[in-house]
C-alpha cells in the first residue's frame, strides 16, 4: 500500500523529529511505500527565522530596532538549527513528499497520492497550540477513496480548549479509524461520541537494537552521568538531578534548548541523534519530557519524571501508570529511597511488549483494510 503520514515533523524538537521518523520507518519496514507529507505552515516553520512576525512592529524603524534586539539570540540559535537540519537531511528528507505544503488549501487543491493517510503521532491535536485547530492534521483533504486513520495522536491535555470542541468534533468525522496515545484522549473522543483505540507512541514500534544501529553516536559512552532533559529550566528538575548525582557520584549532562548552570556538560546545539545516544548511555534520566521518558523505557534506564509547575502532568501520569511506575513521578521532596531505587524492567517489559504488539497489529490492519470496510 502507498501510505502518507502527516505530523509536526520539522519543529526543531527532539521527540517530534524522532516519532515522525519512527512511524514512517516502521511502515516502510513492513513493506509499504511511505512518505511524510512535507507540511510546513508558517506557525511551525518560522522558529529560527530572523524576521518580524508581530504586526505591532510593522513600522520600519520599530521593525529594525526589534530585529537588532533579536539578533544575538537568533545567532546563538543557528548552531542548534544546523544540528537539526543535519538530522533532517539524513533521516527525514528522504521520506518527505516532493511537494511542500504550507496551508490546508494547498493540500486540498493538490493532495498527496496515497491509498492511506495516517495522522500522527505526537501533539497534533493539542488545542492549546495552533496545530490543534489546523484542519490539515485532521486529514481535511484528499478524495473519498483514500482511507484516513490516526495513529497515536495526542490531545496532550485532559480536555479541549474552550471553544474548540465544535471544530474538533466536525473534523474527526474525516476518519475511518482513530487511535490515540493517552487514555485521556479516549475520554475526549467518547465525550464527542467517537470511539477510538489506545496505542503506543511510534518510537516504541522500533526496538532498542534498531535505534542503536541507526543512531550510532558515541556521546556519553565513556562517562557515568545523570541526563537532564528540561525544557522549562525547572528548579524542581535541578533539585532532583543534583540529589541523585550527589548520592551516586555521577556527573550531570543536559540536552535541551537552554544551558543549565548546574550541568557538567550542556548539549544545547545537538540534534535528535545525539539525544538518543545520551539517553542510551545514561545511568539515570531526569526529565519532564514525554519522549525522554519513552526512550528511557526503550533503553531500560532508571528514570524520574519531575512534576511540571503548570499542571500539565496528565500525559506523564498516564504513561507511567500504564507500566506500574507512578512512583517515578516526583518532585524535589521525594524520599531518598525512591530516588536511589531501580526500575524492575522485567515487569515493565511484559506490559510494554503486549501493548507494542497490539499497536503494531492495529496499525498494519488499518493500513491494509479496505476503505469503509
Amino acid at each position: 500500500m502507498k501510505v502518507a503520514t502527516i505530523t509536526c515533523h520539522r519543529v526543531y524538537n527532539h521527540g517530534a523529529a524522532l516519532q515522525a521518523w519512527a512511524l514512517a520507518s516502521y511502515i516502510k519496514r513492513e513493506g509499504h511505500e511511505v512518505n511524510i507529507i512535507d507540511y510546513r505552515p508558517e506557525y511551525l516553520s518560522g522558529q529560527f527565522e530572523w524576521k518580524v512576525n508581530n504586526p505591532r512592529f510593522d513600522k520600519p524603524i520599530v521593525r529594525w530596532l526589534y530585529l537588532l534586539a533579536k539578533y544575538p539570540s537568533w545567532k546563538k540559535s543557528q548552531k542548534r538549527k544546523i544540528a537539526f537540519d543535519s538530522f533532517d537531511a539524513k533521516y527525514i528528507a528522504p521520506l518527505v513528499t516532493e511537494k511542500t505544503y504550507t496551508t490546508c488549501d494547498e493540500l486540498k487543491n493538490d493532495p498527496p497520492k496515497a491509498d492511506v493517510y495516517v495522522a500522527g503521532s505526537d501533539q497534533i491535536w493539542n488545542t492549546e497550540l495552533k496545530n490543534g485547530t489546523d484542519a490539515s492534521f485532521y486529514l481535511d483533504f484528499g478524495g473519498t477513496e483514500v482511507r484516513k486513520v490516526s495513529y497515536a495522536a495526542s490531545f496532550a491535555t485532559k480536555s479541549l480548549r474552550q471553544g474548540t470542541e465544535s471544530f474538533v468534533k466536525s473534523k474527526l468525522a474525516n476518519f475511518d479509524s482513530i487511535a490515540v496515545r493517552e487514555p485521556s484522549g479516549l475520554n475526549i473522543l467518547e465525550n464527542m461520541n467517537y470511539s477510538g483505540s489506545l496505542v503506543c507512541d511510534p518510537v516504541f514500534l522500533l526496538d532498542a537494537d534498531v535505534w542503536s544501529s541507526e543512531y550510532q553516536m558515541a556521546e556519553g559512552s565513556d562517562e557515568k552521568y545523570v541526563l537532564v532533559y528540561d525544557f522549562e529550566v525547572s528548579n524542581e528538575v535541578k533539585s532532583v538531578a543534583e540529589r541523585i548525582a550527589k548520592e551516586k557520584g555521577l556527573k550531570i549532562f543536559s540536552i535541551g534548548p537552554y544551558p543549565l548552570s548546574y550541568a557538567t556538560k550542556n548539549y544545547i546545539n545537538s540534534g535528535p541523534d545525539v539525544f538518543v545516544a545520551l539517553v542510551k548511555n545514561a545511568t539515570c534520566v531526569v526529565s519532564n519530557s514525554f519522549h525522554a521518558t519513552a526512550f528511557s523505557f526503550i533503553f531500560k534506564r532508571d528514570l524520574f519524571v519531575v512534576k511540571r509547575a503548570d499542571g500539565l502532568n496528565s500525559r506523564m501520569q498516564e504513561l507511567l501508570s500504564r507500566y506500574g511506575l507512578s512512583d517515578r513521578l516526583v518532585d524535589s521532596k521525594a524520599p531518598s529511597e525512591i530516588l536511589l531505587s531501580h526500575i524492575d524492567y522485567e515487569k515493565v517489559d511484559d506490559i510494554l511488549k503486549a501493548e507494542i504488539e497490539r499497536s503494531k497489529e492495529w496499525l498494519i490492519n488499518n493500513i491494509i483494510s479496505e476503505k469503509n470496510a
